[in-house]
């Protein structure tokens, strides 16, 4: 298929294609990880995830910002606008809360891969490490001004109503 054939596909056969693209992509991260971790252990698998992580999180938070006219320094409102356009976002709940003039909280509410863990009876993965280099990375590349500051993230305590928080200031 090419980009000129999109033009006569139905709209909810594109819509299911984005979640077929987010899902495939997502599935690829977590199986990459898994041989990893396999071949080398676990501490080189996260280790190299994060180094993976720094690079993707500031191209995808660059493209999201000349496809969506999102200007560069434009503090926690570009910041929010981003973050629902990040390629997971349409798999997982987030949510915006606590907001000032200063700062917000972004919460995951759903994972789709820790949830998908839980439903395994496994232990949640424990992210906190390459969230920290994903969501700064990502928050500065919006805007170099905003500091990321991790409320909670696996491997934390995991009795909340969310999976990973964030708080971004500026």
């Amino acid at each position: 298929m090419s980009i000129a054939d999109l033009e006569q596909v139905s709209r909810d056969l594109l819509e299911g294609m984005i979640v077929d693209f987010a899902k495939n992509w997502l599935a690829h991260d977590g199986l990459w990880f898994q041989e990893v971790e396999r071949r080398f252990g676990l501490q080189a698998a996260m280790e190299l995830d994060a180094r993976a992580w720094d690079a993707f999180t500031r191209i995808e938070a660059k493209r999201i910002m000349v496809r969506h006219g999102i200007g560069e320094n434009g503090g926690l409102e570009a910041l929010k606008e981003a973050l629902g356009f990040r390629l997971y976002a349409i798999l997982n709940e987030q949510t915006i809360t606590e907001e000032t003039e200063h700062s917000f909280v972004f919460k995951m509410v759903d994972c789709r891969v820790q949830s998908a863990r839980e439903r395994k009876g496994m232990q949640l993965f424990p992210c906190k490490s390459v969230g920290v280099v994903e969501y700064s990375g990502f928050a500065s590349t919006i805007d170099p001004r905003i500091r990321t500051e991790c409320i909670a993230c696996p491997p934390d305590c995991t009795v909340r109503d969310f999976y990973c928080g964030w708080r971004f200031s500026l």
